[in-house]
């Protein structure tokens, strides 16, 4: 059995919980998700990207006239004999990328009308886009929060570092409470954090449903666009994305494995709520691509492939 034919599996205790065993498969679907960058990084390390620094480095740049000071070894001798002018190579140096993973598993996040929980997409495609960035030589941390807590994760190369942030993501949706302050904005304090986290030339995918965006969320959002490149993976339950179907408030009964309790669906505020969050994001140029918990991860990557 294929590893993309196993994780395009949800049994029943995979629809609601995560598992380390089953994030870890997502190593050998790195190649799902595409993260070449869309922007050009500022990082100061050496690495697998271009920056705008001239510099020693692997990648050539141009040859010009030589100028005093410029390093005797760099001299290009081919240039210099065809034109009777000393040149000099010059090159731009190589940056490598930390890519910051944030996380959503709060309490929007722990609901799902058929596959899955939101919560559990989310940790499969933090896992995906882990393993991505991994391969692509990209130092992988990130930030994961629920309701009531979070956990940051440096960004470092090594698969322990995935190991960490996989592990978070599993323990705080595990502990998600069920009883919440109304007034609590979980996204609010992730991106207030990851503004102060993310260095300049970062990579920062943020998983979540958005629930809670506002405009506080949206300016720093906006903070952190000015230096680091932003991509939204935003998750939605089928409930949530075609409610054409009612056509006044409708009772559902939601339970959280133990209790059942009654609670009534206003027609069409989902949907108007989702439509908002894709205007808003749009509006700062934020790169968003959009999931749903009623499909499996690697049949929607497959589609979009």
């Amino acid at each position: 059995m294929s590893i993309l034919y196993s994780l395009n599996q949800v049994t029943a205790q995979d629809a609601v919980h995560l598992v380390i065993k089953r994030l870890m498969q997502y190593k050998l679907a790195h190649k799902l998700i595409d993260l070449s960058p869309k922007r050009v990084p500022q990082g100061k390390l050496a690495g697998s990207y271009i920056s705008k620094m001239k510099g020693r480095g692997m990648e050539f740049d141009e040859a010009r006239h030589y100028q005093p000071g410029d390093d005797i070894r760099a001299i290009d001798w081919r240039v210099t004999a065809r034109t009777g002018k000393t040149h000099t190579k010059i090159f731009r140096e190589e940056r490598e990328r930390p890519v910051f993973i944030v996380t959503d598993v709060s309490a929007t996040m722990q609901f799902g009308s058929q596959l899955q929980l939101k919560s559990v997409l989310a940790g499969h495609i933090a896992s995906a886009l882990a393993w991505s960035a991994k391969a692509r030589g990209d130092r992988v941390g990130g930030l994961v929060f629920n309701s009531s807590a979070h956990r940051e994760i440096k960004p470092k190369g090594q698969d322990r570092s995935i190991l960490h942030l996989l592990s978070s993501i599993c323990h705080l949706q595990h502990s998600q409470p069920l009883q919440i302050q109304a007034q609590l904005n979980p996204l609010e304090e992730a991106c207030k954090r990851i503004r102060r986290l993310a260095k300049p030339g970062s990579l920062v995918c943020i998983i979540s449903d958005f629930h809670h965006l506002n405009d506080t969320v949206l300016q720093y959002l906006r903070s952190i666009t000015k230096h680091c490149e932003i991509r939204v993976y935003a998750i939605s339950d089928p409930l949530e994305r075609n409610q054409s179907h009612l056509s006044s408030r409708q009772p559902i009964w939601v339970t959280d494995g133990t209790e059942q309790a009654l609670r009534t669906i206003k027609p069409n505020s989902s949907e108007q709520m989702t439509d908002n969050i894709k205007t808003q994001l749009a509006t700062l140029g934020i790169h968003q691509q959009w999931f749903c918990a009623g499909q499996s991860l690697i049949s929607q990557l497959s589609g979009k492939r």
